[in-house]
This record gives C-alpha cells, sequence and structure tokens, in this order.
C-alpha cells in the first residue's frame, strides 16, 4: 500500500507559517513552496528578485536558505526531525531545496529551543546600547553557523570595527557612481504593507548622529519627518562566511543565518544587517579575514541590545503556494 500522507493540509500551514517569517532581503519574501504528501519543495521566486543590487541572485537564495531554516526548526518542533537535500545548481539555481519527513516522533527535536525565538525575532535598525554582547552568546552564534557549513567571525575591536565602518562608506559613495539605479530599487520595497512586503517606513529606524556609524539607510536621501540619533559607540559587528561561493553555498549562508539569529534572540540579541560591501566585488575582498584571508564573505551583522521593534509584514500563505494545499 501506499504510504500514509504526512504533511495534511493543517500541518502544511503550520511549517509554511514558520517559514515565511524568515527575514529577506527588503522583506521582499521571495521563495514559493510545493506541499508534497512527505515533503516540501522550496524555489526561489525569480520575480521578487534585486534586479540592481542582486543581479547574481545571491540575496535571492540567501533569504530562501532563512525559510528553509524556519521550515526545518517548525518541523523539528512537530517531531518529524526532518532530512534536507539543497539542490540549486548554476543551470537551475531556482529550485533550492527539498524537506522530507519520514515519520513522526513523539516529542520535539534538538532545535527547540529555537521554535519560540523564531516567531520574536525580527531585524533591529534602531540604536544598540552600548553594554557588550556577551561573549558566551556570540560563541554560541558561531556554533550555529559552523552547524551549517558556515563561518561567523566577531568584532568588537574599535580598530576593527572602524575598518569595516570605513568600508561601508566607501560603498556607498561607489554604488551611487557605479549603480545609481540600486537606491531608487530599495526605496521602492518602502512602506508596501498594503501587499504584505517590504519595510514600513516605522521599521527604517532614526538617522545616526555620526557618519561613522555602523549602520545602512534603506529610506529616502531627504525625509524632515525621520529623526536622528546617537547609535552605540563601538559595536559588535560579525562577518559570516563561506568556503566557497556557489549557489548551494548562499543557501547555506542563509540557513546558517538565520540559527544564528535564531540563538541571538534566544539571548535577547537583536541584529540588523550592513551588507553595503559585500555587493561590490573590490570591497567584498577586502571583508575576508585580516587573518587567515579565508573565506567568502556573505553578510554582515550589526549585533547588540535594542528596543522592541515591530515585525513587519508577511504575504498570505496563498501568495506563496506552487499548488493550493492537499485536504482529505
Amino acid at each position: 500500500s501506499a504510504p500514509a500522507r504526512l504533511i495534511d493540509a493543517g500541518i502544511g500551514r503550520e511549517l509554511l507559517e514558520a517559514a515565511v517569517v524568515a527575514p529577506s532581503v527588503h522583506n521582499s519574501q521571495p521563495w514559493q513552496f510545493e506541499v508534497g504528501e512527505r515533503s516540501i519543495d522550496v524555489y526561489a521566486d525569480a520575480g521578487r528578485q534585486l534586479k540592481v543590487a542582486d543581479a547574481g541572485g545571491r540575496s535571492l537564495l540567501i533569504s530562501c536558505g532563512a525559510a528553509l531554516f524556519n521550515m526545518r526548526v517548525a518541523a523539528d518542533h512537530l517531531g518529524f526531525h526532518p532530512r534536507v537535500r539543497l539542490l540549486p545548481t548554476e543551470t537551475d539555481p531556482t529550485h533550492v531545496a527539498r524537506l522530507v519527513v519520514d515519520h513522526r516522533h513523539g516529542r520535539p527535536g534538538l532545535m527547540e529551543e529555537l521554535y519560540s525565538a523564531m516567531w520574536r525575532r525580527r531585524t533591529n535598525r534602531f540604536p544598540f546600547s552600548d553594554r557588550p554582547v556577551p561573549h558566551s552568546v556570540l560563541a554560541r552564534m558561531q556554533e550555529a553557523t559552523a552547524l551549517e557549513n558556515a563561518i561567523l567571525r566577531v568584532y568588537d575591536n574599535p580598530a576593527e570595527v572602524e575598518r569595516i565602518s570605513a568600508l561601508l562608506r566607501e560603498a556607498e559613495l561607489e554604488e551611487g557612481l557605479a549603480t545609481p539605479g540600486a537606491a531608487a530599487e530599495r526605496r521602492d520595497w518602502v512602506d508596501r504593507s498594503a501587499a504584505g512586503e517590504g519595510i514600513p517606513p516605522q521599521n527604517l529606524g532614526p538617522r545616526p548622529t555620526r557618519r561613522e556609524a555602523v549602520w545602512r539607510d534603506l529610506g529616502p536621501a531627504r525625509d524632515p519627518r525621520r529623526p536622528v540619533a546617537a547609535f552605540e559607540s563601538t559595536p559588535t559587528v560579525a562577518i559570516l562566511s563561506t568556503v566557497l561561493d556557489q549557489p548551494v553555498d548562499w543557501v547555506r549562508t542563509g540557513q546558517a543565518l538565520q540559527r544564528a539569529l535564531l540563538v541571538a534572540t534566544v539571548d535577547g540579541v537583536s541584529a540588523s544587517f550592513v551588507n553595503q560591501p559585500v555587493e561590490m566585488p573590490d570591497l567584498r575582498w577586502l571583508l575576508r579575514s585580516p587573518v587567515s584571508g579565508r573565506g567568502v564573505t556573505q553578510m554582515v551583522l550589526r549585533l547588540g541590545f535594542g528596543i522592541p521593534v515591530p515585525a513587519t509584514p508577511r504575504r498570505p500563505l496563498d501568495e506563496v503556494l506552487r499548488h493550493p494545499l492537499h485536504v482529505d
């Protein structure tokens, strides 16, 4: 006889509701899902790819990798302990992965502590306090990324943070000269809450009083409604890298990123993304480890203790499904 369906409409909805609260570039939510009897396939929605800032699709697949990890956490919470096969290739990067379940156990798995954090995680673009992030938390984040075959290097030394800050400012200048359409593309994803996507103005945060702040502005260049505020004097900066730089590594990056972010959330640590130099090939090379030169930089994170911020909107599940959920 045929094996029984394990992923019915109710379970499928639970898994997808977890997947779609993952972070994505500009909250573009560029993913699609196909639910089977014992598997869920994850696809990248190329129609939601940033054509200027992400022409190669790297951020697209990182976003999908983060959604995949959330789905793993939810499946683990439900007792499935899933297996995952990463599928993207250079010739077909849109088929991201397949999550497969064989049977359901009576209790959650080893990632249970991350389940509640998944619903509380927020990208926080507001100032952080000057309270340092404990080394124990940073070590747990590094262990989390290592479990997903990635590398997390953490910097809180003022000289090294200043070097990275200088690269951020150089990237913004280079972008203005070389890719003028990128700023307009970013602004296009602001204030799209009616469509369940993008970044609401209240989530942009204030502008820093110091030009040297580790920060990225996604809003309009001139907006009198935006306040200014003092940001942390020496932020904690983390650089997430992989050994190689193929589509499958970008999916691994998304999983490693989300695993680290959930570990941080468990301990009350917030994060935002400052990826300006990663989008410039020459500056991305300068972000590699200054000691070993090892690793290809994929993400730059700012970490710290911040105020609570509201969630960003999410698209209805029907919009991210390739086919309607099966109903017995």
